[in-house]
């Protein structure tokens, strides 16, 4: 789909994925597991692919994790999931990378918080280390700043130069520029040390909406690096969602941002593809990618009082989502399909047409019957309780009539 335009960057490859211009923006997410915790780790990263994320992190934070690494990413290619993984690295990430040599290898990509190594200061070494390491095996590499980990050396520099200016900017002005400036010496830095221009991908991420379109509107003017766009600490339930989505259906339409993580934090035993599904869904709702066949549902009035055509609309999303595995494989295409499930007359029919496959459910009071229309004409009129199965016996009819099987 891709309709909007997109800023031009370097491409960079991360295992068989490619990130930057010309290519789908690519949806990426986090495991929440202790990565020392080989079988959970594995479940959840292989959770997290299946649902559609093209790229996995796991955090490497100590030795235990660091040789769980190599078990991981076997047990995921010998279940046959090819997603690269990705190393999340703080404080000892340079001692990590060095000693197990194996990890360094199985990762396809670091990623290096400047604000968590010695960038900048008097000596770089921990920094070099990674950098080196990641020439070594050929790996690209993300330098993520965040503002809750912001080199204060650096912040400190550029607060003094802004109190001696004239017209001095205010402390968030500075703090934004901060983690700008960061991000763009980081990676020359990085260049210096041997690293390739089209191995670098850059972050700058933050908690605030507003702060977040500031700061990668400034760093998408100053470089060409492939930026990887998402809310830090997004939150919870409702408000991480609306929150993301805001933050990052604004920088897409700017044709900011070639890959996308919702930083969603997850209710208690809650499902961790949830960010993944966001993510999907932001894309698809900007026309810039297609994940899945979408569900046009109306939300109900006083024409509606009973609950049928919500349960039956929350049935077919369903349905569709966990047939999508199958139909990808063997139904190319199918994802661009939409389906109307409306629940009166009023605007039943018409949102019915203008869908692949709409139906249109009676309303309170209505006559108890329920016109179908495939591609825009009335094609049959469902009675009785089995509705949804025949209108679901309908839908796989068309699927495998307008997406011929490979």
């Amino acid at each position: 789909m891709d309709a909007l335009p997109r800023r031009t960057t370097v491409v960079v490859h991360v295992g068989g994925v490619a990130i930057g211009s010309g290519h789908p923006i690519v949806v990426q997410s986090m495991t929440n597991t202790d990565t020392a915790d080989v079988r959970s780790t594995v479940d959840q990263a292989a959770a997290l692919a299946r649902a559609g994320s093209e790229l996995v992190r796991i955090t490497v934070n100590n030795d235990d994790a660091a040789k769980a690494v190599p078990r991981i990413v076997e047990e995921l290619d010998r279940a046959g999931i090819r997603v690269p993984i990705i190393g999340d690295f703080h404080y000892n990430g340079h001692i990590l990378l060095k000693k197990y040599p194996e990890c360094a290898r199985a990762l396809a990509k670091y990623r290096i918080n400047p604000g968590n190594v010695n960038i900048g200061r008097k000596h770089d070494e921990n920094f070099r280390a990674m950098i080196e390491t990641a020439v070594e095996y050929n790996r690209p590499v993300r330098i993520g700043v965040n503002w809750g980990s912001l080199d204060q050396t650096l912040l400190m520099r550029l607060m003094d130069e802004n109190a001696r200016k004239p017209q001095p900017a205010d402390a968030r002005t500075v703090m934004l520029e901060a983690m700008v400036v960061s991000a763009l010496e980081s990676a020359q830095a990085a260049e210096r040390y041997g690293l390739g221009h089209d191995k670098i991908i850059l972050s700058a991420k933050v908690s605030g909406v507003q702060d977040l379109i500031s700061v990668y509107r400034s760093l998408a003017a100053r470089c060409d690096y492939p930026l990887h766009l998402g809310l830090t600490e997004a939150g919870l339930g409702s408000k991480g969602i609306v929150a993301t989505t805001a933050a990052l259906a604004v920088l897409l339409q700017e044709g900011i941002g070639d890959t996308i993580r919702a930083s969603l934090t997850p209710a208690p035993n809650g499902d961790r593809t949830e960010e993944v599904l966001v993510c999907q869904q932001i894309l698809q709702s900007l026309g810039l990618r297609s994940f899945a066949p979408q569900v046009t549902a109306c939300p109900g009035c006083g024409r509606t009082t009973s609950t049928f055509f919500q349960e039956m609309a929350e049935q077919i999303q369903t349905y569709l989502r966990e047939r999508m595995p199958v139909w990808r494989e063997r139904h190319p295409g199918v994802e661009e399909m939409r389906v109307a499930v409306m629940g009166c007359v009023v605007n039943g029919p018409g949102e019915s047409k203008h869908a692949n496959l709409g139906i249109s459910l009676p309303g309170t009071f209505e006559e108890p019957k329920a016109p179908v229309f495939v591609d825009g004409r009335l094609a049959t009129t469902l009675k009785g309780d089995n509705i949804v199965a025949d209108f679901i016996g309908i839908l796989e009819d068309y699927v495998a009539r307008k997406y011929p099987a490979n």
